[in-house]
């Protein structure tokens, strides 16, 4: 069975990328780099292969630039207690990383039920053994990379309302929070990525609503 962060496809359906174009790859892998950094801290090897990300004059290939140098710059153990600090805590971390959470003002309220009812309907389900909430973002950056990639039997249509129902309405704002939050250095990075890339993707997939009107 495919595994997403803690999912697994409930009907053992085959996925795969074959014949995948270029921009779905680049936006597949470009979800996965968000969701790991996003559900675990980086370590030493990790941190030495972001160093070499390669940047571009786009905003975000200056990010990926951003990214590289704060990679290089950083050591695997600090990351870990700035990791701990933002999303964990003693208690809890300086910031909640889930759509209940953005949406409501509390946890495991109704977007998390609205998104398990969507992935009923796309054949994935919690794996036995995994007690993080599936609203996490990084777990919704996982399965977004999983659609783009095309490994699981959705359609078009149904990565478009996935992002626009579970992604689109609070990844930008936490993305966001997390440039500015106190203990974020090597994670302002991270947030400046991923802020400057789900607005790439809403006006992508609002271009794609428009063009079929």
């Amino acid at each position: 069975m495919n595994m997403v962060s803690g999912l697994e496809e409930a009907t053992g359906r085959p996925g795969g990328s074959a014949g995948m174009d270029d921009t779905d790859l680049a936006r597949s892998q470009e979800y996965a780099l968000l969701g790991s950094l996003l559900q675990r801290a980086p370590d030493a090897d990790f941190l030495a292969r972001l160093s070499q990300l390669e940047g571009s004059d786009t905003p975000l290939g200056e990010a990926h630039a951003q990214l590289a140098q704060a990679a290089a710059s950083a050591s695997a153990e600090k990351v870990r207690r700035e990791y701990f600090e933002l999303f964990e805590g003693v208690g809890r971390g300086e910031l909640l990383p889930y759509a209940s959470y953005y949406l409501t003002g509390f946890l495991n309220e109704r977007p998390l039920a609205h998104l398990r009812a969507d992935l009923g309907r796309l054949g994935l389900e919690r794996a036995d053994g995994h007690f993080e909430p599936e609203d996490h973002l990084g777990t919704l950056c996982e399965i977004m990379s999983g659609l783009a990639a095309g490994r699981f039997e959705a359609s078009s249509g149904d990565e478009a309302s996935f992002f626009s129902r579970h992604v689109s309405p609070w990844a930008g704002r936490l993305f966001a929070d997390l440039e500015k939050a106190r203990s974020a250095r090597f994670y302002k990075a991270v947030g400046a990525v991923g802020r400057i890339f789900i607005a790439i993707e809403a006006e992508g997939f609002g271009m794609e609503t428009r063009s079929h009107a």
